[in-house]
């Protein structure tokens, strides 16, 4: 009896140890996603109230492009305004007393942008029907019965102030701009006018004219970097940004009527910009901490910071207020999830979330939450990066890589959500945003160390970054590759180019490939900055244009040795398609495998998303036939 007791009791155990597997992973339960998935994550901006405050105008690309719609404040269906099917419309604003709205449009990507009127009845009309100038919106004024915007209708190369009538709709004049200035906020009473003159493309100099008696004075002291915020309620005080003094911008006020400067707010961090909201009740302040926003809202009697809504493992992106100061709207996300649109109640402290852009079909675990890091580069320079390791990515099953480089120069990988690396990470691809020197948000002496060194150092942070990747045991030390748009794909090419060993393929997004033509061809409306960016590239009508040429990888096709993909917008008016056209052809005349895929009815990046998921989708068949080393069927348009 006892022995049969005993054989029960093992066959018992052996049941119940066989029964309790292991709880699943995310590995276990993750699907892969195709490109069409993936895009159709909406996205989503914008969020001006209308009159009553019972909608929000945004703007949306759940059409294919960007297109305007409204969305209640209580929650619902959003509703399409505009149904363009060629060049994507962008909500401006509604009307402060009605619900007339402004949008904003230009020529499939050529950055001509026009401000339309969308009357009441459905109809519309462009206001600034200026050919071959942009207009830019620049506010309302303080009466409501007009708005700013500026121009270079007048002359391609400055852009004027002006103030629209809602009335009659007929431009006026405000400001001629003859001295390639930026033009900065008109004060309330229209006194003031805030003017910036770069002098490099990290300082400038920060003026204030008088619109009465055309006096100007200039406002910082020392060369540093100055950027007009916004002025105190009653006009007496102007708001401003500087990095003098230090290595990040702190947040200063002007007393008009002394002269004076006071420093009103400094972070370990850049203060990227500042502003009160209608009456002054409130002012806004965004930090850039770490490649993210951080956002402060004080309540200026108190002088203290009120409680933004806490939400779980998502960080708010962005605040607008209402005209009466009591409804917030904000976006929230993370690197992991794209950013929705909610509406707070600053009494009551309801918070209502009135869109869900991730796509149904995708599982919120299989996305990955990017982590900063940080690796010494060649000479011992920190480098920031942000890494996305696929969940899949372990010590037993290794994975490829990217090295993935920001626009700019000057530009900065954040840490928001990014459809097209999730996709690559999702199928397997870990990816580090690389920050180089140059990058913006570490300090201006970080941001100024590649000037007049492009295609070096800051090339040889991009190739430590790949050197981090293959000592991370999940990786495949073997199949790491690069990959950029505009700035970064240039450095794309200057990786295959001048360190044709170090990667494995190259993806070049609209990259430069010669710097002399272009910055010779750089559009008009740039002249007030063009002698800046000469300072920190070089002037390509100078003898600095021996320089230009060796650092521009067009002339050096020959060294590259490594399979490239290109994709190029032809209506793109900062990299001509010239540059792509001819990469391609001087790469493949070395026999190594290139790919180029063009569209024409892009500008510089793609927003259609029937061209995203075209653009992207060619990207992975490449890295999977090129990296990975997968036979790979190629995708037909069915199949994405």
């Amino acid at each position: 009896m006892k022995k049969t007791l005993l054989i029960l009791l093992a066959v018992t155990l052996f049941w119940c140890c066989k029964e309790e597997k292991a709880p699943p992973t995310v590995v276990d339960t993750m699907k892969t996603y195709t490109i069409a998935q993936m895009m159709d994550n909406e996205a989503i901006g914008g969020g001006s109230f209308s009159p009553d405050k019972s909608k929000l105008l945004i703007s949306s690309n759940r059409s294919g492009i960007y297109n305007m719609y409204t969305v209640s404040t209580e929650g619902g269906e959003i509703m399409p305004i505009t149904a363009s099917d060629s060049s994507s419309v962008f909500a401006t604003s509604y009307f402060p007393n009605d619900e007339r709205m402004l949008f904003r449009m230009d020529g499939n990507g050529d950055e001509i942008y026009h401000i339309y009127l969308r009357e009441e009845d459905g109809s519309h009309r462009d206001l600034t029907p200026f050919e071959g100038a942009r207009a830019n919106f620049s506010g309302w004024t303080d009466d409501k019965e007009s708005f700013l915007f500026s121009s270079n209708k007048r002359d391609a190369r400055y852009s004027d102030l002006y103030e629209m009538d809602l009335e009659t709709f007929t431009p006026k004049m405000l400001f001629k701009n003859e001295d390639g200035y930026f033009v900065g906020g008109l004060s309330k009473d229209k006194k003031y006018l805030s003017l910036i003159k770069p002098i490099n493309t990290n300082d400038s100099d920060l003026f204030l004219y008088n619109m009465e008696d055309k006096s100007i004075t200039q406002i910082n002291k020392n060369q540093s970097a100055n950027s007009p915020q916004d002025y105190s309620p009653d006009g007496s005080v102007l708001y401003y940004t500087t990095d003098d003094g230090g290595e990040f911008a702190q947040l200063m006020k002007y007393t008009i009527a002394d002269g004076t400067s006071e420093k009103v707010l400094s972070k370990d961090w850049d203060i990227m910009g500042s502003y009160f909201t209608e009456t002054g009740k409130y002012r806004v302040t965004y930090i850039n901490e770490d490649a993210k926003n951080t956002i402060e809202v004080m309540n200026v009697a108190s002088g203290k910071n009120i409680d933004l809504p806490d939400l779980e493992n998502m960080d708010i992106t962005s605040v607008a207020f209402s005209r009466d100061e009591k409804s917030m709207r904000f976006y929230a996300g993370g690197s992991h999830t794209p950013s929705n649109l909610f509406v707070y109640d600053l009494e009551s402290k309801k918070q209502t979330k009135l869109t869900d852009v991730l796509n149904h079909e995708i599982q919120p675990e299989d996305l990955v939450n990017a982590e900063v890091i940080r690796y010494p580069s060649f000479d011992g320079v920190e480098i920031p990066a942000i890494y996305y390791k696929p969940h899949q990515a372990s010590a037993e099953s290794k994975v490829p890589a990217l090295v993935w480089v920001h626009g700019g120069p000057g530009g900065q990988s954040r840490q928001g959500f990014n459809s097209f690396l999730q996709y690559m990470v999702n199928h397997g691809y870990a990816v580090l945003a690389v920050n180089n020197r140059g990058s913006s948000g570490y300090g201006k002496t970080f941001y100024q160390m590649d000037d007049l060194n492009h295609g070096d150092k800051d090339l040889k942070d991009c190739v430590e970054g790949k050197n981090w990747l293959a000592s991370q045991l999940e990786i495949d030390e073997n199949k790491i590759g690069i990959i950029g748009g505009s700035y970064g794909g240039y450095m794309t090419m200057a990786a295959l180019t001048y360190t044709p060993e170090e990667f494995n393929v190259g993806v070049n997004l609209f990259g430069v490939t010669n710097w002399i033509r272009t910055l010779r061809s750089i559009p008009p409306w740039w002249e007030a900055q063009k002698e800046a960016l000469y300072k920190e590239l070089g002037n390509p009508n100078s003898a600095d244009s021996v320089r230009l040429k060796k650092i521009s990888p067009l002339f050096h096709t020959d060294k590259v040795t490594k399979p490239l993909i290109v994709l190029q917008g032809s209506k793109d008016p900062r990299v001509l398609q010239v540059e792509s056209d001819e990469i391609v052809a001087g790469v493949r005349k070395n026999g190594v495998p290139v790919e180029y895929v063009l569209f024409e009815d892009e500008g510089h990046g793609f927003v259609k998303k029937e061209n995203q998921i075209t653009a992207y989708s060619k990207v992975l068949e490449f890295l999977d036939i090129h990296l990975k080393g997968e036979k790979v069927t190629p995708i037909k348009d069915g199949d994405i």
